[in-house]
């Protein structure tokens, strides 16, 4: 069994603050309840400080089942008793405007010829194309088997985010919110920021995803303003939540290659040369590499101390690549704790992205 590694007497809040917050993204749009279930599990048990999923309701349910089981297994089973159990923040994404994370791909596949070698279909990161068309539960719009059909047969949809709805039935449901915008969106933030005031007093973080685009700094400083958040690296006991910044360097790239963590360092970089004070979390084309270039580039934190509004980052999210790293895995069962091995070697494996 791999020691422990995670400082289990310090929350969520507290690696955010001292530069060694780790988040999972299941996917704005990915609603594949068993992976989302077993993703939870394994990177939980491994140390993750916040799981970031779809606003729906049987994805959150599902994702608190997983927190449910490894919570059992680290508190109960003497195989993982080694580790301690630190409950993660539960996030949901919601979008002010369109964003490439909130749409799904579709085909009608009775137009597909016989003898078509199906590009589309190896070329999918979520194994979300076959026979019948795309499995829309695992599509999460990274949009990759778009240009690549020969007959130009796949359409991508938009998944609308019904605000209203969301402020009533799922934000009482989780402790951190993420609004997805682009540069020049700040009349679609202003109205969705609105609608979403009076439902927020509970959550302890507020995560603003953004893409790169001229203007970029200065377009976060006036959502700084419409958000009203003065101070908006604060400590955990404050009653607004901390805000984080999520560079979006190069979105849903990260099981590509080496190359793609280069864009979302180098968007870190704007935020973190700047005067815009706050949380710096990276996304958007993260994997193994990651960490390696950030060490380079002397942008991650040296110790364990609390040190607010620091120029490092704060921490690294990672979506497709954390994804697909697990998915051999955790497809063989519904019930991850129920297969002793499978589980071992997930939770390894989650390990190999917390550890550092």
């Amino acid at each position: 069994m791999a020691e422990n590694i995670i400082d289990t007497k310090a929350g969520p809040i507290a690696s955010l603050q001292s530069g060694h917050w780790f988040k999972l993204i299941c996917g704005a749009s990915y609603q594949s309840l068993p992976d989302v279930r077993n993703l939870t599990l394994a990177y939980v048990i491994a140390g993750a400080d916040c799981i970031d999923m779809a606003a729906d309701l049987a994805v959150i349910n599902s994702a608190k089942d997983g927190l449910a089981a490894a919570e059992k297994l680290l508190r109960c089973s003497p195989d993982w008793q080694a580790r301690q159990y630190r409950r993660p923040l539960l996030l949901v994404s919601v979008s002010a405007g369109e964003d490439p994370h909130f749409r799904k791909a579709w085909f009608d596949s009775a137009r597909c010829p016989a003898d078509c070698p199906r590009p589309c279909e190896q070329v999918c990161p979520a194994a979300a194309i076959d026979f019948t068309g795309v499995v829309r539960d695992r599509c999460y719009g990274c949009g990759r088997c778009l240009p690549i059909c020969p007959l130009g047969l796949i359409e991508a949809q938009q998944i609308p985010t019904t605000v209203s709805a969301l402020a009533s039935d799922v934000l009482s449901q989780v402790d951190a919110l993420e609004i997805h915008t682009h540069v020049g969106g700040e009349v679609a933030f202003s109205q969705v920021w609105e609608l979403l005031m009076p439902f927020i007093s509970h959550l302890k973080v507020i995560s603003i995803s953004c893409p790169d685009a001229e203007g970029f700094t200065d377009y976060l400083k006036k959502l700084q303003h419409i958000m009203g958040f003065s101070d908006i690296s604060k400590a955990p006991d404050v009653e607004k939540p901390v805000v984080v910044w999520q560079t979006d360097g190069r979105p849903m790239s990260g099981d590509i290659g080496k190359g793609t963590t280069h864009a979302a360092v180098q968007l870190a970089k704007k935020v973190l040369t700047s005067d815009l004070p706050g949380h710096v979390q990276l996304a958007g084309g993260t994997n193994e590499y990651t960490v390696l270039k950030l060490r380079k580039l002397g942008l991650l934190s040296a110790s364990n101390e609390v040190v607010v509004g620091s120029r490092t980052v704060s921490g690294i999210a990672y979506g497709s690549f954390a994804r697909r790293l697990l998915m051999p895995v955790i497809e063989q069962t519904y019930y991850l704790e129920e297969v002793p091995q499978a589980l071992q070697k997930a939770v390894t494996l989650a390990d190999s992205l917390i550890r550092p």
